[in-house]
């Protein structure tokens, strides 16, 4: 229980800014109806307690379970098409579980009313996941480097774009966010951990542990491209709507949510219980204590990520999308744009699976790349992907693609000098980013700001904030990764890691 209890305090602290930034605007420039204010802190609560309960659950059950099915690959190594098929198989479950997607894919369709339905945009981006997975586990295997692979991935998906309708490229990078999330995080940094530790150079496994992530990310973003292109769709209309005060009890909400954000867990959790009892049945074979530990895990996480989801949706769309639409109604925009990058600045602190990735960061490195410095990295990164959103937002002729473009070139161009870990932290880092907070209160907060500004459109300009979020991160951590050279250089470091050689 003294975990849990830290658990607890860490997810407190990490909601903090969030809850102090929101009741500053509050006393200040924009106040808030009572109702939508007492949702909020309602809603606060049960954010801190599910990602204190899912934490807890992922480090005593998810994570030990996706090191066995990695380490599992050993017995399977000569087998190629069965690493292929079982990439698949689990890379589309843990997809189409994953809960940040039902969120993006819920609120395009409520945007675009319908027009671009939710099942289409999961399936779809399922089996890109799934394929890239796939393909991630065998690059692992097979040692090929990260940096060619992300660099052969993104030069077709700049090809695709050009083909690709501008609301259907926005919700392509979206989704590539929105699929690395609480469920999907945790389960494939396990397996890339478990995989790599099959290698005898130490260097080269710690490398490998980081990357999966980033190929997987770019399976949704390909998947939507060819979808959009193979099925040309009409010109989409979009509308947000803006929610007034409720006399609806927030016990009542918080039930009705508390209700429907279990089912999308239960869903969530299912394949992920049904893939460890039939692998306990054939390859682990745990002792009782083990398996009803990791079973206790299962049930720790899906009860925080129920929560967690309950909180998020009760307490905080509705508020960011006020807040947005109240900001962007005033006349001095800087409001907008300044609380917008202090907005991103604190958001991941209250990602969980921001947690999950720092922390399996300290573990690989045996602490030598500091968990503060990267999260420092990444909220410096969010913090300006947000600002660049709102002034895309503003600015009618600043498109999605003129940040997006030249993002990932400098981004993959400075994977080709920078140590080879970073790149793969800084691309995963990317995915891991964009988790359910951003999905729900940053997106809704730009969703408001859109359909307040009269020259911007509420899909093509309140989305992509996702994808700039994903964005930013993969220049930031790389960055931190030059810097870490830097140093071990000047002590002297022999340490061929932080070399820019091609291994």
């Amino acid at each position: 229980m003294f975990l849990l209890w830290e658990k607890i305090k860490e997810s407190f602290f990490s909601a903090l800014p969030i809850i102090l930034l929101v009741l500053i605007i509050n006393l200040t420039i924009l106040p808030c109806e009572i109702s939508v204010l007492i949702n909020f802190f309602v809603g606060a609560i049960l954010v801190i307690l599910g990602m204190a309960l899912f934490l807890y659950g992922v480090e005593m059950g998810i994570t030990p379970i996706g090191n066995l099915l990695g380490a599992s690959v050993k017995r399977i190594q000569s087998k190629i098409w069965v690493i292929a098929l079982a990439g698949i198989i689990l890379g589309f479950f843990v997809s189409v579980a994953e809960p940040d997607l039902h969120i993006l894919a819920g609120q395009v369709d409520a945007v675009t009313s319908g027009f671009i339905d939710k099942l289409s945009i999961i399936v779809v981006v399922s089996i890109g996941i799934a394929l890239l997975f796939s393909f991630g586990l065998i690059r692992i295997l097979y040692n090929i480097p990260l940096y060619i692979i992300l660099t052969i991935l993104y030069t077709v998906i700049l090809i695709l774009s050009f083909f690709t309708p501008p609301h259907f490229l926005i919700i392509a990078f979206d989704s590539s966010g929105a699929t690395t999330g609480a469920l999907t995080v945790p389960f494939f940094l396990a397996i890339a951990m478990g995989v790599s530790s099959l290698k005898k150079d130490v260097k080269a496994a710690e490398k490998d542990s980081f990357g999966l992530i980033a190929i997987v990310s770019t399976g949704a973003i390909i998947a939507v491209m060819l979808m959009a292109i193979i099925s040309p769709q009409e010109t989409v209309s979009s509308h947000v709507e803006i929610a007034v005060s409720s006399s609806t009890n927030i016990f009542t909400s918080v039930i009705m949510y508390l209700t429907e954000k279990t089912t999308d867990s239960l869903l969530a959790f299912a394949p992920l219980l049904i893939i460890f009892l039939v692998f306990q049945k054939i390859l682990f074979h745990l002792p009782k204590k083990q398996r009803n530990r990791a079973l206790l895990g299962i049930l720790y996480s899906f009860i925080g990520l129920s929560i967690f989801l309950t909180g998020a949706y009760s307490g905080f769309i509705d508020i960011g999308i006020k807040i947005g639409y109240n900001l962007a109604a005033m006349d001095n925009k800087a409001y907008l744009i300044i609380i917008g990058f202090l907005l991103g600045l604190f958001i991941v602190l209250a990602e969980p699976a921001v947690y999950v990735l720092t922390k399996h960061i300290e573990n690989v490195t045996s602490g030598y790349i500091n968990r503060k410095m990267v999260l420092s990295a990444l909220a410096i990164g969010i913090g300006i992907s947000v600002a660049l959103s709102i002034l895309r937002i503003l600015i009618p002729s600043l498109q999605l693609w003129h940040y997006l473009l030249p993002g990932y070139i400098i981004a993959i161009a400075m994977s080709y000098i920078v140590p080879k870990i970073f790149v793969g932290i800084a691309f995963d880092s990317g995915g891991v980013a964009s988790g359910p907070m951003t999905a729900t209160f940053i997106l809704a907060f730009t969703q408001g700001a859109a359909e307040s500004i009269s020259t911007a459109d509420p899909l093509v300009d309140g989305f992509g904030i996702i994808a700039m979020v994903a964005l930013t991160p993969l220049i930031t951590i790389q960055i931190l990764g030059l810097i870490y050279k830097s140093k071990s250089r000047k002590r002297g470091c022999n340490n061929n890691e932080f070399e820019s050689g091609n291994n």
